[in-house]
């Protein structure tokens, strides 16, 4: 009886499923020479992982895109985020915990239940409370055409000394009356343009209360100068400075004749001298004429000479002709002698000139 062993099945090693094992393709050269061609196809292209200078770039591009995230975030939550109603009117700077709840009520504004209303004269801005314009401007020309008003009349009371210089309150509010034309005393812009205007008006001007506590009005002395005159001027100018005026109008009217006595007497020295060469030409054409026809007198009568050469305004003038018989006597060849003509004593004039 032949027994047959019965052929065990080899064991295999248990295989750990969390252990990688390198499979041996070294027993097959074929297996082999596939793996190296398959990793050699596989291989990643060098350009795959950015370089350092991109990398810094990318990192610069992620900042600045966090950074207007956050603040696009950040304005949105800021402009979306509910307004807080307004304090009443009552609720003081010092309760701090309703300041945390609701906005302070602005400066000439009324808060009630969260709404602000601006008083008479002020509108509203956002979250404030500003002047109206035209009430402004209303009271600013007010006040303006008062302030012209009340410096004109204490600038005619100090040239002329009349008229009056303070104004009491209730005069200076019908003042105001009649320069905002217009409107009627009902209105309510105007009435606070009123107010406004006689409030800056108080700062401009002088006040003072007398009596039973009338306020009064004037406009200071200093301000009311600018308003004066030219002729006002003027006149208190030469009044103030009378005695210099005096002195410097004698100073010029010295200086005046005296200019003019010394143009005259350079014009008569000049006009003697002209009838001197005037007379010298005279007589010598008298002489050499006397000398060639024989039938003539060498001489000339000096007060017919004078007559000839001599305009009529210049013969009401002696002193001109004296200056000339100086010029005539003071020259050798001109004698001067008295004569008998036609029985009368003249005075002769003859050229001895060579």
């Amino acid at each position: 009886m032949s027994s047959s062993t019965p052929r065990r099945r080899p064991k295999s090693s248990p295989i750990n499923p969390n252990s990688k094992s390198i499979p041996n393709y070294s027993q097959s050269p074929t297996s082999s020479s596939t793996l190296t061609s398959l990793l050699a196809e596989i291989e990643p292209p060098p350009n795959l992982l950015p370089s350092k200078s991109d990398f810094l770039k990318l990192i610069v591009i992620i900042t600045i895109a966090a950074f207007v995230a956050v603040f696009c975030n950040f304005l949105s939550s800021f402009i979306n985020r509910p307004s807080l109603p307004f304090c009443d009117s009552d609720v003081g700077e010092y309760d701090v915990s309703l300041l945390d709840t609701c906005e302070p009520c602005p400066n000439n504004g009324r808060c009630y239940k969260g709404q602000l209303e601006c008083i008479q004269g002020y509108r509203r801005y956002g979250k404030s409370c500003i002047e109206d314009g035209d009430i402004y401007e209303a009271a600013k020309k007010l006040s303006v055409w008062a302030k012209d008003h009340l410096c004109e009349a204490h600038a005619h009371y100090i040239c002329d000394g009349t008229g009056t210089i303070w104004v009491s309150e209730d005069k200076l509010k019908n003042m105001l009356d009649k320069g905002f034309q217009g409107s009627t005393a009902y209105d309510i812009k105007y009435l606070y343009a009123k107010e406004k205007a006689l409030e800056d008006i108080s700062g401009l001007l002088d006040t003072r209360t007398i009596g039973n506590r009338v306020k009064e009005f004037k406009c200071p002395v200093k301000l009311a100068e600018s308003y004066k005159s030219m002729t006002c001027r003027a006149r208190q100018w030469v009044a103030k400075n009378l005695l210099l005026l005096m002195a410097v109008f004698v100073l010029l009217a010295g200086s005046t004749l005296l200019l003019l006595r010394i143009r005259r007497r350079w014009y008569l020295t000049k006009r003697a001298e002209h009838l001197y060469h005037q007379v010298c030409d005279t007589l010598e054409d008298n002489a050499i004429m006397s000398r060639s026809m024989g039938d003539r007198e060498p001489w000339l009568i000096a007060s017919r000479l004078r007559d000839h050469i001599l305009s009529p305004k210049e013969r009401r003038d002696p002193f001109l002709w004296k200056m000339v018989e100086n010029l005539v006597e003071s020259d050798s060849r001109l004698d001067r002698y008295p004569k008998l003509v036609k029985g009368e004593s003249k005075v002769v004039w003859e050229w001895q000139g060579p």
